[in-house]
């Protein structure tokens, strides 16, 4: 039963999709875009930005050029440089109680998916000043044009650039959930590759098998997807294979870069439409528990949930191997299916990121399963529906 009913509301949900105003946002690309961006914000007849980012993007000094242009432009702005790396509900109240006193008529975000997701979650309340983050958090329920965002990765992995989700934590109960609403996309995003040639090579792994996972789970997932998503998944798998570990071994590569930007906005536009799955409901649960790097949770994860779906996965899963030249040991969907989880579990090992989550405690196991089953279902399209019994096994699987 569950699973019918799973089905029947994605069923639903897909012929509610083709009224909605899919868009991907515009994008302003390559080696110092990002001051270009101020001009943009002019020629807009923007006024004053609200500026989200986080402390550690502050004393990298990655503003400085942006803050340069703005102020050769004559474009106002204000910083609000308190995002935390799970961006909470107590965050967006600040950023909205700034934008709104310091007169701001738009908001950049700047950084990796955090400051991005408080940005928006911050566009939602301006939209709807009467409702808290928790009543926005869910499907369509902003529903009102948010302040013009732009948006400027310093990562390659959230795809957040461009789309229409805000995954904010409860600060009082640790929750994590959405806000997903069409009106959350960026205007704008601007992809410039010399952001993110300061980053660490373990940032440079997560937030990359944080995209993999994005496009992975879209193209694994059934019912929403149109042909535009298979082929932006398909693109961002391709660019991660070829470049994710370039990127990590040499940060100054420019190119790799470039193309890990790319990638993560090719991976956050398919699954803007085409869902995440379980990969994301239970990772998020360990963010919102235990602080767990996003990137982290989504990488230790994702082989074993991949491989916990079974022969439902083994067809997109083999059409990704091909995708990616991979050697099989044979022709079947399972053996290419094995192929590729092989290497994300070689990728892994080359960048050093654990087989496993490194904190999963056996007392929290029935609050992961109870926040992760609520999240995912019936929404997510995946290729097979768990029960909670069925979240519970897994789990335990991953209990040291």
């Amino acid at each position: 039963m569950l699973k019918l009913y799973c089905r029947i509301f994605q069923c639903l949900m897909k012929l509610g999709m083709y009224f909605v105003p899919w868009k991907i946002p515009k994008t302003i690309e390559g080696p110092g875009a990002v001051r270009r961006l101020p001009a943009l914000l002019k020629q807009k007849k923007r006024k004053k930005a609200l500026i989200v980012t986080g402390q550690t993007l502050m004393g990298r000094h990655l503003l400085d050029g942006l803050l340069e242009a703005m102020e050769q432009e004559q474009v106002d702005y204000v910083l609000y440089n308190k995002v935390a790396p799970n961006p909470t509900d107590t965050q967006v109240e600040e950023g909205f109680a700034l934008f709104r006193e310091q007169g701001c008529d738009c908001i950049i975000a700047f950084g990796g998916g955090s400051p991005m997701d408080c940005a928006k979650g911050i566009g939602a309340r301006v939209a709807r000043p009467k409702k808290s983050v928790k009543q926005l958090q869910g499907l369509f329920k902003v529903l009102r044009p948010i302040p013009p965002l732009f948006a400027v990765p310093t990562t390659a992995g959230s795809g957040s650039e461009t789309t229409i989700a805000a995954v904010i934590t409860e600060a009082a109960g640790h929750h994590k959930a959405s806000i997903n609403d069409p009106c959350l996309m960026p205007r704008c995003a601007v992809l410039d590759p010399e952001l993110t040639m300061g980053l660490s090579g373990q940032v440079t792994a997560f937030t990359g098998m944080d995209a993999l996972t994005h496009a992975v789970e879209a193209y694994t997932n059934n019912t929403y997807n149109t042909r535009l998503e298979k082929e932006l998944a398909e693109k961002a798998v391709k660019l991660i294979y070829e470049n994710l570990y370039r990127a990590y071994e040499d940060g100054s590569d420019l190119k790799a870069r470039q193309n890990m930007q790319r990638a993560a906005f090719y991976a956050g536009r398919a699954f803007t439409r085409g869902c995440v799955g379980y990969v994301h409901a239970i990772g998020h649960t360990l963010g919102g528990l235990y602080g767990t790097p996003h990137g982290l949770a989504m990488a230790s994860l994702f082989p074993h949930v991949m491989r916990a779906y079974g022969p439902a996965a083994y067809k997109g899963l083999a059409r990704l191997c091909e995708i990616c030249g991979l050697p099989a040991a044979d022709d079947s969907d399972k053996g290419k299916a094995e192929a590729f989880l092989s290497w994300i579990e070689e990728l892994k090992e080359k960048m050093e990121i654990p087989l496993y989550p490194p904190t999963v405690r056996a007392e929290d196991m029935e609050q992961i399963v109870d926040w992760a089953y609520r999240e995912a279902n019936p929404l997510y399209p995946t290729p097979v529906t768990w029960s909670k019994e069925d979240f519970r096994r897994f789990v335990r699987s991953m209990i040291a």
